[in-house]
This record gives structure tokens, C-alpha cells and sequence, in this order.
């Protein structure tokens, strides 16, 4: 049997990896998402057919980055070129990517 402080100590590990998990790497970010600039990279970027500004990312905060890729990649939002572009990702990079553009300042 465990003992009560062995299940606190395992549970507290459990904890920190998951946290470490989630957490974002930025640096990783920046080499996972580069594709992602060819679009969100641009100032003032407008899109030809249909016409609207793509969306600035920097400075944005990181959960709600992940939920928007989360959201895209499970068909949850519609957008055919962000589906395609999410669809790819793990959570992990979808994490990392967030970070990524949470850690521009403008």
C-alpha cells in the first residue's frame, strides 16, 4: 500500500510535468510556426479572395492562441487554410507556437 505522503509526492510530480507539458517553449515556436508568418508575419495584411485583414498574432496572449489552433484544428472554427495548417500540430506545438507569438512586443 502507499503510503499518504508517497501519493502527495507523486501527485505534486504528476502536477509538474503536466505543467511542464503545457507550458510553451518559444524558441520552439519560432521554428514550428515559421509558416505561420508568411501570413500573420505581415503588417497590415489583407487577403484577396475573400478580402479581410489576417489577424495580428504578436503579443497576443498565449491561451487564447492555442484554443484559436485547437479550435482550427478539430473543425471547431472554420478557415480552410488554418484547418490545413493546424491539422499537423500537436498540442505540444500548438503550446509552443502560442508562446511564440505571446513573446512578440511590438
Amino acid at each position: 500500500m502507499i503510503s499518504h505522503v508517497l501519493r502527495v509526492i507523486l501527485f505534486g510530480l504528476l502536477v509538474i510535468s503536466t505543467q511542464a507539458y503545457a507550458a510553451g517553449d518559444a524558441a520552439r515556436g519560432a521554428i514550428v510556426g515559421e509558416t505561420c508568418l508568411g501570413c500573420h508575419g505581415v503588417v497590415s495584411y489583407s487577403n484577396v479572395y475573400p478580402t479581410y485583414k489576417v489577424p495580428k498574432l504578436g503579443g497576443q496572449h498565449a491561451e487564447y492562441l492555442a484554443a484559436a489552433l485547437k479550435a482550427y484544428r478539430s473543425g471547431e472554427r472554420s478557415h480552410t487554410t488554418m484547418n490545413a495548417q493546424a491539422a499537423r500540430l500537436s498540442d505540444q506545438e500548438i503550446e509552443d507556437i502560442a508562446a511564440y507569438f505571446a513573446s512578440i512586443k511590438e
